[in-house]
C-alpha cells in the first residue's frame, strides 16, 4: 500500500485570526477550489468546523467524473489547526492537516495531505501523471486565489 504526500506552505501578511475566520469556514471552500471542479456543497457547511463535523459536497476531480466526497473534521484546535478526513470519495485514504502558525508580519498557513489512490497497482501507474498533477494544480490554484484575497508576505 502506497501513501502519498503532498505539502504546501503559503505565507500571507494578515493576523491569524484572520486565517482562522476563513479557514474555519466550510463555504468558502468553493472560493478557493478552481471552478472546473464544479464544487457544491450539499450539508454540513452551516457552521464554522468542530470536531465531529460532517460535511458532504459534490466535486468533479478528474476527467469530468462528478463525485460526492463526504469529509469529517476530526480535530480542531482552534486558532492553531484542524483535520479533515475523508470518509467517502474518490481517495482510498485522505488525510487533510490545516496549520496556521504566526510569523513576523502575517502567519504561515501550511498543508499537510497523506492521501492513497484507488485501484491498487493500476492507480500507482496512473498517480505520476494524473493524480499527482491534478493535486498541484488545485493546490496552485488555492495559494493564487488566497494571495488574490489577502496579498503575499514575501
Amino acid at each position: 500500500m502506497k501513501i502519498y504526500r503532498l505539502e504546501a506552505k503559503l505565507n500571507l501578511p494578515i493576523t491569524k485570526e484572520q486565517a482562522w475566520e476563513f479557514l474555519s469556514n466550510p463555504k468558502n471552500l468553493k472560493t478557493i477550489t478552481p471552478q472546473h471542479m464544479s464544487f457544491d456543497i450539499l450539508s454540513g457547511a452551516d457552521r464554522p468546523i468542530y470536531a465531529g463535523q460532517i460535511i458532504q459536497y459534490l466535486v468533479t476531480p478528474l476527467l469530468g467524473i462528478k463525485t460526492k466526497w463526504v469529509s469529517e473534521i476530526t480535530h480542531v484546535e482552534k486558532g492553531e489547526y484542524f483535520v479533515d478526513v475523508q470518509l467517502y470519495g474518490p481517495y482510498a485514504l485522505w488525510h487533510h492537516k490545516h496549520f496556521i502558525k504566526e510569523i513576523p508580519g502575517g502567519v504561515e498557513m501550511e498543508d499537510i495531505i497523506d492521501y492513497k489512490v484507488p485501484l491498487g497497482i493500476l492507480g500507482q501507474l496512473v498517480h505520476p501523471f494524473l493524480v499527482k498533477p491534478k493535486l498541484n494544480e488545485i493546490f496552485e490554484y488555492r495559494r493564487k486565489k488566497l494571495v488574490e484575497l489577502f496579498g503575499e508576505l514575501k
